[in-house]
């Protein structure tokens, strides 16, 4: 298996996919698992703007400095250069399979089917709720990104 890429998309890119791709750089970098990652939107909202105060002190919670990240939205290219991309939500997921070109290797599901007994759920948006909503979002990508670290390393030991 070649080097695994991750994108994590969510609608504007600020606040879920960033905090993901923060805790999957972690657990990769903690599992000593070689992963390229990055995040994205599938709405243009927030292109080249760091994630959204919130998100960053969350990640600077859990030691993890984010500041430097900036939005971008998912291109059709995206699909060729990760090996995998997971949505946030089921309507980010009908975004990417919208636009996803009829040759697309990447393979895309939503972020929690890794997580036994919370497949098909969704990673809520914490952008309206509060800042305690942000600690249940780290909470759920936390465990997703282990989950994806355990799956990556089998694949690669096999």
């Amino acid at each position: 298996m070649t080097q695994p890429a991750v994108l994590f998309v969510c609608l504007g890119n600020i606040c879920r996919s960033p905090l993901a791709e923060a805790a999957f750089r972690k657990a990769a970098e903690d599992a000593g698992l070689d992963a390229h990652a990055d995040s994205a939107g599938t709405a243009a909202y927030h292109v080249d703007e760091p994630p959204d105060p919130r998100s960053i002190a969350m990640a600077a919670a859990k030691g993890i400095d984010i500041r430097h990240y900036r939005g971008r939205q998912l291109v059709r290219e995206d699909f060729a250069r990760f090996t995998h991309i997971f949505a946030m939500d089921h309507q980010n997921l009908r975004n990417i399979e919208a636009i996803r070109p009829g040759n697309a290797t990447a393979h895309v599901s939503l972020l929690l089917d890794l997580v036994a007994g919370r497949e098909g759920a969704a990673i809520a948006d914490p952008y309206y709720d509060g800042e305690d909503r942000f600690e249940d979002t780290w909470d759920d990508v936390e465990v997703a990104a282990k989950a994806l670290v355990q799956q990556l390393t089998g694949e690669l030991k096999q």
